[in-house]
């Protein structure tokens, strides 16, 4: 008896012993799949980074050096570039960042801070976490089409996941947006600008009036991405464009600290050097193309001798003093030595394909330096939006109102934000920007008669306002478009001179047609969710060529 009891008090001993082992086990070293409650003031800031970038190199400027191939911004220096040929192979989780950042950085991060937020009654930080959300899944279904259903893409206890259609993404993204300002809205308890700014330091800084104006943006964006079918509304357009960002005070961007630790600096300055990869897989090395060279130039048939005073901001001059560029699949070495462009970074070409990012960024400009912000959305993209609603409602005068506006507020976000290492003889002044807007002395770019202005004036001027950092939304207008359709009022295309790849220069899985979307993350979906893609005919070679359902009628 002694003896069992014995038996029975050493096993209870050693019970209580494991379980004392266990909890300091389990204190030491948190399961990593389980909600850890952290204070959500810490959550949001590596959000907020992954809208541009993150300090992993994840976020919309990684897929930017591919989505902004295929409406030529740039091109690779090299030829024989898949993205250059509009190409999207499986098994490559290249042009995939922002659907990593959606379901894994922003995801159950952003999920946990907005419940948090909820039981502290931090209202401000449900709202902006329902804020970018709402961004994050609308940018992702424009970009590949059908993704994982909003109704089942953070149930952690799947190893599957059933897509949804383009269009059931959609009608969430305007709850999420709706919800947000839901949440924006309401004041008192634990929501101040004060413990807010501690989380939003480097977006809106804690203003909450500035977070409406970006969620209405939102809404803006994705009642205007339906032009095509027959339920486009634009005076909702207009509507959600008068709610939203209409100064550059307004503008959302991604601020950086640059304290010389990688993930604190832009992910296109030179200091990340991520613009330098000579290797035909990742095609990083990138130079302007012809298309924005002849634009800013004065060599585009849209706008035949303007010499555009945005031209020195946003692109590079070479040896010869002039702006020249690349076309698609040929590379740089094509050019005659002189007339090839500087990188990005100002890099002279001259001699050769150099791609080594200089020590310094004492010749960068634009979104190319170190510590230049990342325009998210602007008040630019907002008047250009609301312009071409109107003319759509066949409101002509109402449609060159906010087109002279988007003009106008591009070239003054440029004067007041990126004139790091312009030259002082070309800055752009106020009476540049006057003279640029008057019709009588440019009137090729500004129409003096309200009934002369064309989509083609919209189209394109809206796409030098968005050169680069709005790459993937200028992806979303040119699939309006089909690349090549032409304007009613002219029987032009409506981007002039445009010329996609073709022939041998098409990239050959896609069967003699063009790029409408990227295939879902390699790693995770073709991976794992094999069945899935199956179904919707994601294993297609020519998947990528599938039209969305946003584009179509």
């Amino acid at each position: 008896m002694k003896k069992t009891i014995f038996a029975i008090s050493s096993a209870a001993l050693l019970a209580v012993s494991m379980n004392s082992c266990t909890k300091k086990i389990d204190e030491a070293y948190a399961n990593p799949n389980a909600d850890v409650r952290v204070p959500i003031e810490r959550i949001l800031p590596p959000i907020i980074s992954t809208m541009a970038a993150n300090a992993a190199g994840h976020g919309p400027l990684n897929d930017i050096r591919f989505i902004g191939k295929f409406v030529q911004n740039f091109l690779f220096c090299n030829s024989g570039g898949e993205w250059d040929r509009m190409g999207n192979r499986p098994g490559t989780d290249n042009a995939a960042s922002m659907w990593r950042i959606h379901f894994f950085d922003i995801g159950q991060n952003c999920n946990n801070m907005i419940k948090w937020g909820i039981e502290e009654k931090k209202w401000d930080y449900a709202g902006v976490g329902k804020a970018i959300l709402a961004w994050s899944w609308l940018t992702l279904t424009d970009i590949h089409g059908e993704v994982i259903s909003p109704r089942e893409a953070f149930n952690t206890g799947a190893l599957t996941f059933a897509y949804g259609t383009q269009e059931e993404v959609y009608a969430y993204v305007r709850t999420l947006c709706h919800e947000s300002l839901n949440y924006l809205n309401t004041t008192g308890d634990n929501a101040s600008q004060q413990n807010l700014a501690l989380g939003d330091q480097y977006f809106y800084n804690g203003d909450v009036n500035k977070w409406k104006l970006f969620v209405y943006g939102i809404l803006a964006r994705s009642f205007h991405h339906l032009t095509n079918k027959a339920e486009y509304q634009p005076d909702s357009v207009i509507y959600y464009c008068n709610q939203s960002i209409t100064t550059n005070a307004n503008n959302a961007t991604v601020k950086f600290a640059n304290t010389g630790i990688s993930g604190t600096a832009n992910f296109f300055g030179p200091f990340r050097g991520n613009l330098g990869s000579t290797g035909l897989a990742t095609e990083t090395a990138i130079r302007q193309s012809a298309f924005i060279a002849n634009l800013l130039s004065g060599s585009n048939s849209a706008f035949p001798g303007v010499a555009d005073p945005r031209a020195i901001y946003l692109i590079r001059r070479n040896t010869n003093g002039t702006f020249k560029g690349l076309t698609p699949n040929k590379g740089q070495t094509v050019i005659t030595a002189n007339d090839r462009p500087e990188n990005f970074h100002g890099v002279s070409q001259a001699g050769g394909v150099v791609n080594t990012s200089p020590t310094n960024d004492n010749n960068c400009r634009y979104i190319f330096r170190n510590a230049s912000e990342f325009p998210v959305l602007t008040a630019s993209e907002i008047a250009f939006i609301k312009a071409e609603a109107l003319f759509r409602k066949e409101d002509k005068a109402g449609a060159l109102a906010a087109y002279k506006d988007g003009i106008r507020l591009n070239l003054e976000m440029l004067k007041d934000s990126y004139s790091a290492n312009v030259p002082p003889g070309e800055l752009i002044t106020t009476t540049t920007i006057t003279n640029f807007l008057d019709p009588v002395q440019n009137p090729t770019v500004i129409p003096s008669d309200a009934n002369d202005i064309t989509l083609t004036h919209i189209m394109m001027q809206k796409y030098i306002a968005l050169y680069v950092h709005g790459a993937m939304e200028t992806w979303v207008d040119m699939r309006r478009f089909h690349y090549t359709d032409n304007d009613p009022q002219t029987g032009l295309q409506v981007y002039r001179d445009f010329t996609p790849p073709s022939g041998s220069d098409l990239y050959p899985n896609n069967n003699g047609k063009l790029i409408y979307r990227l295939r879902p993350r390699f790693n995770s979906e073709y991976v794992w969710n094999l069945n899935e893609l199956t179904r919707i005919g994601a294993v297609a070679l020519d998947y990528h060529t599938k039209e969305q359902w946003f584009s179509q009628q």
